[in-house]
């Protein structure tokens, strides 16, 4: 499950942010996550869950955007955002396509609570 690798990287990243910003815990984690990823969103959660425990991660809350797959047809140039995960253009069904987006995880927001004086 190459979700625990992935959850190892981000939990890493945010404790490097946090050292960077003088935080001492990250409340809230926002993900965005791309149908065409790889990624399999529940698995994530578990992994995520289970490796925060140990870190500044702790009590953090991680908030998935799940971003779905959008093409643009090269042949009638029509762009579309689709819910099943398939490449063919809806508007003239040619399979030359460019995904634009749903391929991708990206960390799009972190809280973090520093020291108040």
């Amino acid at each position: 499950m190459h979700e625990y690798s992935i959850v190892s990287a981000l939990i890493e990243q945010c404790e490097q942010y946090a050292r960077t910003n003088q935080a001492h815990e990250v409340s809230t984690v926002v993900i965005k996550v791309g149908v065409l990823s790889g990624v399999e969103p529940e698995l994530l959660r578990l992994a995520f869950e289970t490796f925060k425990l140990d870190g500044i991660c702790h009590r953090a809350e991680l908030i998935m955007q799940i971003q779905p797959l959008v093409i643009r047809c090269l042949d009638c140039q029509q762009q579309s955002e689709l819910s099943e995960r398939s490449i063919i253009c809806p508007g003239c069904n040619s399979h030359h396509t460019q995904v634009v987006e749903g391929e991708e995880m990206l960390l799009m927001q972190l809280e973090l609570e520093t020291d108040s004086e």
